[in-house]
């Protein structure tokens, strides 16, 4: 399948580009370039790198209008199930960005339209792109309606102070698996007992204490967290 005319992407993201070379780069998957004889086209990652700030930027105003009452921790967390590649890739996909994207031979013989990280990636790509052209203040008007629903969704603090739910939620939809919880020591009398559990999930492993084993799971869990955000940081 051939590529559209970036002109209907504008028309879809109801924004006229004045540097149209902006959208081409941000359409431009590197195997793509990597099949041209041209040093002078870019592919999009360098603009996929940008796009992935001003998107966290514009989640984070959000969500700070939208739970005015909440702290960092929630709010990071709540940002992060909203900015990850399948809901990114989703917009995507109602963008019919897809068939925008310029591919390499090889990519489109895998159906590469239609893989989240090329679709969430792009998407970042063209985030990037609005910005240089039209300003944040333009760039948030134009995506801002796209997580409106999504910011709806969501359930206040309550959800998100359950760090086991929260760790579990992203943990299958990062990794595919579950955390898995172990006590490692006990310590003090029958009691007046403290727990030391392990947590591991996929390359992480994090360990927490607490006068419970639930309690002592959930701060594995919150510290389980952290170390995810500041890799997506």
């Amino acid at each position: 399948m051939e590529t559209k005319n970036n002109t209907e992407l504008e028309t879809r993201l109801r924004y006229t580009f004045v540097e149209k070379s902006l959208l081409d780069n941000a359409l431009r998957h590197s195997s793509y370039v990597n099949e041209q004889n041209d040093d002078c086209i870019r592919d999009n990652e360098r603009l996929e790198f940008l796009g992935d700030a001003v998107l966290s930027l514009i989640i984070g105003h959000m969500l700070m209008d939208f739970f005015p009452d909440l702290h960092e921790g929630d709010l990071s967390r709540m940002r992060a199930s909203l900015v990850n590649e399948s809901q990114l890739a989703e917009i995507a996909v109602a963008l019919e960005l897809g068939n925008f994207i310029l591919l390499g031979k090889g990519e489109l013989q895998s159906n590469g339209r239609r893989k989240k990280s090329i679709l969430s990636d792009a998407f970042e790509a063209v985030i990037a792109a609005l910005y240089l052209d039209g300003g944040f203040e333009k760039t948030f008007e134009i995506i801002e309606p796209y997580f409106i629903p999504l910011l709806k969704k969501l359930t206040g603090p309550s959800k998100f102070h359950d760090c086991k739910s929260q760790l579990q939620e992203l943990g299958q939809m990062k990794f595919k698996s579950m955390p898995q919880y172990r006590v490692i020591h006990e310590m003090g009398p029958d009691h007046d007992k403290t727990f030391q559990v392990r947590m591991k999930i996929h390359h992480i492993e994090t360990e927490g204490t607490g006068k419970s084993k639930k309690a002592a799971e959930q701060d594995a869990a919150r510290k389980g967290l952290r170390v995810l955000n500041q890799n997506e940081s």
